[in-house]
């Protein structure tokens, strides 16, 4: 009796089952952050000093009356979040230029795991630095009239931005030539929050560019923030806030998918 001998290249690789694979490469990215405790750091460190900066430097011009703490919180939020993500499109970009996807490769393993892995450990970092900053926010006589719903709120749709913002910097670190190259195009979107209603309103900018802070994604979830904390005017901010958060993640999974399957010969 002869037996054929089937080549290895046909025998299907089975599949790790649930989110095991996930599970992996969060766990991988969870400790790559805490090596890695500069950018940490760094993320922390960078939006209290803008803080302390706005808050004591042009403080007393833009709000002589001292409550100009309470008015620039919802903007160095959404900056931690995005000094934060920004750290993100390094790691994506690091991984594909050393060549560790091929690796993964010959691994049975979702090719979306490795960006999955990437993305749930920034939130955890983001989530916590935004913790530290609203307690130093506090420190220096941040006092939100919140609720504890209006708190849930604001949580939640930080959230939410942060889980936006960090696909998107997956995508680019994807799109990036290097590390270096991801990391100056994740700069360049840094300066969204200054272009918006974080610092000053809107109605005191030039009026050719009230229109772009109008209409940019940033101000209408910064005026909701503000709105949940302080008790602000929603008005229809809170729509404007989910819908451009909702966009900006479906089309940051859509094109990351895209790319990671393209650079790493998946489909």
């Amino acid at each position: 009796m002869t037996t054929i001998a089937t080549p290895l290249a046909t025998v299907p690789r089975p599949r790790l089952r649930g989110l095991t694979a996930e599970a992996v490469f969060v766990r991988r990215s969870m400790t790559q952050s805490l090596r890695d405790g500069e950018s940490l750091s760094m993320s922390i460190m960078l939006p209290v000093m803008l803080m302390l900066l706005f808050t004591f430097v042009f403080g007393g011009a833009l709000e002589p009356g001292g409550s100009y703490v309470d008015y620039v919180v919802p903007g160095i939020i959404l900056l931690c979040a995005g000094f934060g993500a920004a750290t993100t499109a390094t790691y994506v970009a690091r991984d594909m230029s050393s060549g560790i996807i091929d690796r993964f490769r010959t691994m049975p393993l979702r090719s979306g795991a490795v960006l999955t892995g990437h993305v749930i450990s920034s939130l955890a970092r983001n989530l916590l630095a935004t913790a530290v900053v609203i307690g130093v926010a506090l420190l220096l006589g941040f006092r939100p009239s919140a609720g504890v719903a209006a708190w849930i709120g604001a949580t939640a749709l930080i959230a939410l931005y942060i889980l936006a913002i960090t696909y998107l910097f997956a995508a680019i670190g994807l799109a990036a030539g290097s590390p270096e190259a991801a990391s100056g195009y994740g700069f360049i979107l840094l300066f969204l929050p200054y272009l918006s209603s974080a610092f000053v309103p809107v109605d005191t900018m030039p009026t050719w560019l009230q229109w772009f802070a109008d209409n940019q994604p940033i101000t209408p979830i910064i005026e909701t923030i503000r709105g949940l904390l302080m008790g602000t005017e929603l008005g229809t901010e809170a729509f404007w806030a989910i819908g451009w958060c909702a966009l900006i993640l479906a089309v940051s999974v859509v094109w990351g998918a895209w790319l990671f399957g393209r650079k790493s010969g998946r489909r």
